[in-house]
């Protein structure tokens, strides 16, 4: 399971011109599902998300985490971050776990973050969506478990 997560200041997702997730200060988690990933796995990334400190703190460190910041997550799934793109022009999806298994371990995730008490929005799943953000420092990470 892949997430490439970008501290932000807002963040919203749009399907045919609707908002359908928006969220103030927080963490945009872009998540892709690979195949082999389980429960177990959306369940340690989404605690990884969680603790990860990537907010600054009273001296301009990043020693805080979301939940410390009282934030909150768009998660958005985007099977296109597990492409191997090490060889020619065109990315090859062979590693991305199936659509069935995107729809299971998806929710899975949501429902983790959630069960913290921290806010959790969403895109929709497989839809052609719109993603608009303002990326605070700009901080951007790539995590995988």
């Amino acid at each position: 399971m892949i997430a490439l997560i970008q501290r932000v200041t807002s963040a919203s997702v749009s399907v045919d011109e609707e908002v359908v997730g928006e969220i103030g200060e927080g963490i945009l988690v872009l998540l892709g599902v690979e195949q082999g990933d389980t429960a177990e796995k959306a369940a340690k990334l989404a605690k990884k998300i969680l603790s990860y400190r990537i907010f600054s703190d009273e001296n301009d460190k990043m020693n805080l985490n979301v939940t410390q910041v009282a934030g909150s997550i768009l998660a958005v799934s985007q099977f296109t971050l597990v492409a191997d793109t090490k060889k020619g022009n065109r990315p090859s999806f062979s590693g991305a776990g199936s659509p069935e298994l995107g729809l299971e371990l998806y929710p899975q995730f949501v429902k983790e973050i959630r069960a913290t008490g921290t806010t959790c929005e969403t895109g929709k799943f497989a839809a052609d969506m719109q993603v608009s953000l303002v990326n605070n420092g700009p901080v951007t990470f790539w995590l995988q478990v």
